[in-house]
């Protein structure tokens, strides 16, 4: 049986799938098939969950916590992620005003649905990670994209914050250490941006904190209740253990804020998934929980990886490659590269025709700077080892050096 067209509902036409969970699939499929392909496009990284806490998941099981939990959360995690906000972030929640969700994506999607109406504008700030304006769009809200070029390193300045909010603006997305970029704000930026949230008390803050413990270098995290403690009533600040914790299959997300937004997003939970997994939750408890020095030896690795990839793109003639202050990515820009052609004839055109040749042609599969709304870039994962990050490199500098 053929589904027609007008079985489906008109909210799919004005959303796509995840680029980058295409570009991973297509490298699997490739793989399959036999070709030694390098993946560069999964937002994951290649630690293994620490044992402590598949120990935690495994008590879990053999204790029987594997039944219904609360909607949102068992009591003993909110308590360790209020904990959290307290230690890391000088924030004060109960636990009524914390949620917890079937990964990060989750938190955000619940808070959109929640409380976006028809003409509901969404500030976001490009490159974005590639779910925030379709999950605006999902939820029937208008995304409003404005430009961080490479000339502000990928940051949104004041004035572009200011010139796009409008009456209509409900929320500002806000995202450092970024995807795609890894782009962070320094405590004074983040302040300039604040200080313009303050002069428009209508539009309230969703910041993504997912890679918080992913900063470099002498980069400073700090997040927006934090720097502008007036924007607490306004703030829904999300955060998740799949990053850090190398946790990203074990789907857990939070987010703390104002008691009536966390009752609302429950609401919507209740009436979707309903309660994330029993025993994600718990070893999400031993995460939080547990001593965190594994963090800043993970930190060392990713720091040398980052050089790595930044030193050997740098090189390429035609590409710009910025050192990123945070999380696992690198967004080079092939601005120099528009318009050549490669040695299977393929024209670079734009992003898209770039990463589609690299990966036909030299097995390196990136994704596409259009998929984060700014182009001409790539972005690149690297959360995988040095061998791997060294001869996928390597082979696009011949790519790239074989164009003419």
């Amino acid at each position: 049986m053929t589904v027609s067209a007008n079985f489906l509902s008109d909210t799919l036409s004005r959303v796509k799938p995840s680029p980058t969970m295409a570009v991973t699939h297509k490298a699997r499929e490739l793989r399959a098939a036999g070709r030694d392909v390098i993946g560069l496009g999964a937002g994951e990284p290649d630690f293994d969950t620490p044992q402590n806490i598949k120990d935690a998941a495994i008590a879990a099981i053999a204790a029987g916590k594997t039944k219904y939990t609360a909607v949102d959360g068992i009591p003993e995690l909110k308590d360790a992620i209020c904990a959290k906000f307290k230690k890391d972030n000088g924030l004060d929640y109960t636990p009524a005003q914390v949620t917890v969700n079937g990964g990060g994506k989750q938190t955000l999607y619940n808070a959109l649905t929640a409380t976006l109406n028809e003409g509901d504008e969404v500030v976001i700030p490009a490159p974005y990670w590639v779910s925030y304006p379709d999950m605006v769009l999902l939820a029937g809200g208008t995304p409003v994209t404005v430009e961080a070029t490479l000339e502000n390193n990928f940051k949104l300045t004041p004035d572009q914050l200011e010139a796009a909010i409008t009456p209509k603006t409900k929320w500002f997305i806000f995202n450092s250490p970024s995807n795609p970029t890894g782009a962070g704000y320094s405590f004074q930026e983040l302040k300039a941006l604040t200080d313009v949230l303050m002069r428009h008390p209508h539009v309230w803050v969703m910041s993504d904190d997912m890679y918080e413990h992913l900063a470099y270098d002498d980069f400073k995290f700090a997040t927006p209740a934090e720097v502008e403690p007036a924007l607490y009533d306004r703030t829904l600040t999300c955060n998740g253990v799949s990053k850090a914790y190398a946790m990203t299959g074990w789907r857990i997300g939070y987010a703390a804020g104002p008691v009536e937004l966390i009752a609302a997003m429950r609401k919507v939970q209740s009436q979707s998934t309903s309660n994330p997994c029993s025993i994600s939750q718990h070893a999400a408890v031993e995460a939080l929980n547990s001593p965190q020095d594994y963090l800043a030896t993970n930190n060392v690795t990713f720091t040398r990886r980052r050089n790595l990839v930044v030193s050997m793109l740098s090189e390429i003639d035609g590409i710009t490659c910025p050192t990123p202050e945070g999380a696992f990515y690198v967004y080079p820009s092939i601005a120099g590269l528009i318009g050549k052609t490669t040695p299977a004839g393929t024209v670079i055109k734009d992003d898209e025709a770039f990463a589609s040749a690299l990966l036909e042609e030299t097995d390196v599969a990136v994704v596409f700077g259009a998929a984060f709304g700014l182009s001409p870039n790539f972005r690149v994962s690297y959360a995988t080892s040095d061998e791997q990050l060294i001869e996928a490199c390597t082979r696009i500098q011949r790519f790239c050096a074989a164009l003419t």
